[in-house]
């Protein structure tokens, strides 16, 4: 099984998933969704039948402080729909803090074209959310 992960944004949505033995974290794709949650919920929808995926972790936008922000809570509501639509599956969340910022040092380690980088960078994060989560997980057992 799999462990889907979801840097979820108001305009945009980067997904990142394991590999099938849950070592290796891989960047999927990242959707304009305009603030339509149906958007994210057809393609997560799209994703369960590709891949099977047993867990989905998103990323809670916390600010530095650890205090909630706005998108925290727009997060929470999110992740609500998610546990209404998907009760077979783990829903989880991750501190996201500074996910986006090490998305974009390493796109300018690797010279991404600026014009490429706002398409590619919540894909990128969510990777980083989900590496972040399977250390966790990890240091749990």
């Amino acid at each position: 099984m799999r462990i889907l992960s979801i840097d979820y944004g108001e305009a945009r949505c980067g997904f990142a998933i394991t590999d099938e033995l849950g070592i290796t974290a891989q960047g999927l794709e990242t959707i304009h969704s305009q603030g339509n949650d149906k958007i994210i919920l057809k393609k997560i929808d799209e994703l369960l039948e590709t891949y099977p995926i047993d867990t989905i972790v998103v990323g809670m936008p916390y600010h530095m402080n650890g205090t909630k922000s706005e998108r925290a809570n727009l997060t929470e509501k999110f992740i609500h729909k998610l546990k209404c639509k998907y009760n077979k599956i783990k829903i989880d969340f991750i501190d996201e803090r500074l996910t986006t910022v090490a998305a974009h040092k390493t796109m300018n380690f690797l010279n991404v074209n600026k014009h490429k980088k706002r398409n590619i960078v919540d894909t990128i994060s969510a990777v980083y959310i989900l590496e972040t989560y399977m250390e966790r997980q990890k240091n749990l057992k």
